[in-house]
Parts: C-alpha cells; structure tokens; sequence
C-alpha cells in the first residue's frame, strides 16, 4: 500500500525544512510541524495503520527518539509490542549493543537482551521518522537480529535519496519510506 497524491501533499506540507540546522549548507526536515498538524499526524498514522496491518507483526522497534512517536502509536493501533532502539547507556536492564560510523566517529545504539524474548521467530518493524546515510537503521536493524528476531521491513516517514542510506538498508531488510527527497 503506497500514499496517494493527497495523502502525501498533507504529509509533505506538514514538514518544515529548516535550512543550515544543525550546521551550514544542511536542510533539516522538521516532523514536529507534523506532529502538531492533527490531520497530517492522522493521515500518516491511519496510511501506516492501513499498511501494516496484515503483516502479521509481533513487535515495532522504534530508534531514538523520534521513531518512538510514530512507533508506539503504531504498535498500540495494531494490538502489538514496542521496543525501544536507544542510545548507549539509556536502557536500564542488560543489553546488546552496535556500533555505527559517524561522519567524525562512531556511535552505538543497544537494545534489552530479551526484547523479543516473549515470542518464538518474532516478526519486526523498524520504524524511524528519516534515513540519511543510514548508519543507526543498520545498526538497529541488526540489534533485531541478534535479539533472536526478524526484521521485515524498515520504515521511515522520510528517506533522503541523495545520501545512500536506504540502498545500504535494503541488503539488510525491506524498506519502506513514505516522503522521498531526491
């Protein structure tokens, strides 16, 4: 299921780029607009809603810390779990960990060791408002994995095409995103 032309012109519009955020010559793409915006929030929850429902999902993991907006909501619309992909030293039982590059270093996300420990083969969504390069999704994505679960398929509200991140997500799992910036 894909948005229609309406459905992504509420969406899009809802998104405010903010230009030289966090740095000079960078466009950063706002969801918070879209969060405040009633009927857009609705239209992209009801879309993935509508998408999602017949994947038969055990789980959502959500990154830190905008995919927790859209994946908690998400997995309480489908009747299902959220897990939380957070940042180094943020989870408070025992966790496995993975690291990604930065453009000047390395970070590290972790994921509670029994995540998916309540259900045999669980099946996952991954979900994230953006993916640039695609660094922590990679990462996150194989958290899922060693936490003994599949990823089916990773979602994002916006996918900029011009950096590589959903060409290097995709060997890893399917992807999905809603708004693509080319």
């Amino acid at each position: 299921m894909t948005l229609s032309n309406t459905e992504r012109r509420i969406i899009e519009s809802s998104i405010r780029d903010v230009k030289d955020f966090p740095k000079p010559g960078i466009v950063f793409k706002d969801i918070t607009t879209l969060l405040n915006d009633a009927e857009a929030y609705g239209v992209l929850m009801n879309h993935l809603y509508q998408r999602y429902k017949g994947y038969n999902l055990n789980y959502i993991a959500g990154i830190d810390a905008r995919g927790f907006i859209f994946g908690a909501a998400l997995a309480q619309m489908l009747g299902i779990g959220f897990v939380p992909i957070r940042k180094k030293g943020k989870l408070p039982y025992t966790t496995i960990s993975e690291k990604y590059s930065l453009e000047y270093g390395i970070d590290e996300v972790e994921i509670h060791i029994d995540a998916f420990s309540k259900t045999q083969n669980a099946r996952v969504l991954l979900i994230d408002d953006l993916i640039a390069t695609g660094g922590t999704a990679n990462a996150a994505a194989r958290l899922i994995k060693q936490a003994g679960a599949s990823c089916v398929e990773a979602c994002f509200v916006v996918a900029l095409n011009f950096l590589d991140g959903q060409k290097n997500l995709k060997e890893i799992t399917d992807v999905y995103s809603l708004i693509e910036v080319n």
